[in-house]
């Protein structure tokens, strides 16, 4: 059966999960983070995609990003994922595929899901029990989306019209943000996002839903 067609759109928000084969390690050690890392931030200026939203583990990433055109997004994890896997095998000596078949993606409803999006990404390593809050994992946007730090090997971030609506003003902003993770996501809400990107199904409003529902007919 021919895989199902996914469907991007200029500026609507996707939630995109990308993993190691067999859930192996895709980073060994701080080069590793760092060039991949620069892999991104090149990958989505390249090819016209905003990011959001990021966080590098183990064995897998997460972005929450807007793309510029259909193809934004296809054309960008098509690069990122080569380009990486070709450094990565060099660096230790192996062959074949890095990862477990094709990327993950959701659309995202900005005004319901949106910054829960941010949350559920940016919280990896906590759930993960890496850390015991965001601020302490360097590998993530957090430090960026909620301290206003730079963004590590310079800006690579594009912060939503969600986010920046928090308030015009940007001390104000950053506080609002970190006040969004002094309780857990909810449970429906993380349920929902993580089904979506199994699934790669969209996560929103059920007005959200139907409309992309009857774009895919």
């Amino acid at each position: 059966m021919p895989r199902k067609p996914r469907l991007f759109f200029p500026d609507q928000a996707v939630h995109i999960v990308k993993r190691g084969h067999n859930r192996d390690p895709i980073v060994r050690c701080r080069t590793d983070y760092e060039f991949f890392v620069d892999c991104l931030k090149s990958a989505s200026k390249n090819y016209g995609v905003a990011l959001h939203a990021w966080v590098l583990m183990t064995n897998h990433f997460h972005l929450l990003a807007s793309p510029k055109s259909d193809l934004s997004v296809p054309e960008m994890m098509q690069w990122l994922g080569g380009y990486y896997a070709r450094y990565f095998n060099r660096r230790y000596g192996r062959s074949g595929s890095l990862w477990e078949g094709r990327y993950k993606a959701s659309l995202i409803d900005s005004e319901a899901y949106l910054l829960k999006c941010y949350r559920y990404i940016e919280l990896n390593p906590v759930r993960a029990s890496l850390v015991e809050h965001p601020e302490q994992y360097s590998w993530s946007s957090y430090g960026v989306n909620a301290n206003g730090l730079s963004s590590l090997r310079g800006n690579m971030l594009t912060p939503h019209q969600v986010y920046l609506d928090l308030s015009n003003d940007v001390n104000k902003r950053l506080v609002l943000y970190r006040a969004l993770f002094q309780d857990e996501l909810d449970r429906r809400s993380l349920v929902q996002l993580r089904r979506g990107i199994n699934k790669n199904r969209s996560v929103g409003s059920p007005e959200f839903l139907l409309k992309m529902r009857n774009i895919h007919k």
